[in-house]
């Protein structure tokens, strides 16, 4: 993949605002053996810090304790974070696995279908141990490898490669349990068209030309048990984040008072008991939107 490689190399290394690495760094102390922190989201394109930071943290290992088990049969791990840096307060969703995780998953082996779908879109390597960037680099341009194959086994046959992306956006999105816009793929592509094209052409270039018919219907085959399985396991990570949603409650009550300007204090036990407390905030909202003028 020397071509394609060279662009995700390339991509992974354009400076980032300073908060954003110094949060990356900030995370590469809190998480337990981080090897890697990567940066992804619309934020790395417009820049606006008032919003919430999208990290991905890969780990040596999964947590230890019961956390971990959980871990290994259904990642990733979803946590919120906040940071004050600059007389500022930024804050992150973060979602951690371990790099082994990540590897096997952008290389499409298993049924899911989030990891490469998401890291064909650009992202930047904000932090990174000694030794651990270029197997970064490797997996990220794995994930573009296979998102780029299953593109042309999804798309018209000999298509121009938005056309490939765009098969490929619009099925990932009826596979996974999302609530996006009609046309969302578009404005994806549409923010660098020309980065997608040459992601495709490095791919297409990289195996020697477009796949072989053989090929196409291996792979769409292979995009049936995905589609199925999509929606379910999407469900199961939805059910696990409901109790292990580090931080669940301060995200919560940041996301109400932005959306509908109503305070919530967050105790210790809406802190400790996020699902409990969730009727109580809800009336509170309520409360609070009506007395609203």
């Amino acid at each position: 993949m020397s071509r394609l490689r060279d662009l995700v190399a390339a991509e992974l290394a354009t400076p980032i605002p300073e908060p954003i690495v110094a949060f990356a760094q900030y995370l590469a102390g809190v998480f337990p053996d981080a090897r890697a922190v990567l940066f992804y989201g619309s934020i790395l394109r417009t820049g606006d810090l008032s919003g919430v930071l999208d990290y991905y943290v890969l780990t040596e290992r999964p947590p230890a304790g019961w956390r971990g088990v959980f871990t290994r049969l259904l990642w990733p791990d979803v946590s919120y974070h906040e940071l004050e840096h600059g007389g500022e307060t930024l804050r992150a969703k973060v979602a951690s696995m371990t790099l082994a995780q990540f590897q096997r998953a952008v290389s499409g082996a298993g049924a899911d279908t989030t990891i490469w779908a998401r890291f064909v879109q650009p992202c930047a390597l904000a932090w990174a141990a000694e030794g651990v960037r270029e197997p970064v680099v490797d997996a990220v341009a794995e994930a573009c490898q296979t998102a780029a194959r299953f593109a042309q086994a999804l798309g018209p046959e000999g298509g121009a490669p938005r056309a490939l992306w765009t098969a490929l956006f619009q099925e990932t999105y009826k596979a996974e349990l999302r609530v996006e816009k009609a046309g969302r793929e578009a404005s994806i592509l549409a923010y660098d068209p020309e980065r997608y094209d040459h992601v495709m052409t490095a791919v297409l270039e990289d195996q020697g030309g477009p796949l072989e018919a053989r090929a196409r219907t291996r792979l769409r085959k292979a995009w049936t048990p995905r589609k199925w399985l999509g929606k379910p396991l999407n469900v199961a990570r939805l059910i696990k984040a409901a109790f292990t949603f580090q931080g669940a409650s301060r995200y919560a009550a940041w996301k109400i008072v932005r959306h509908t300007g109503v305070k919530i204090e967050v105790t210790p036990w809406r802190e400790r008991h996020p699902i409990l407390s969730a009727p109580g905030v809800l009336l509170k909202v309520w409360k609070g939107r009506r007395k609203a003028p």
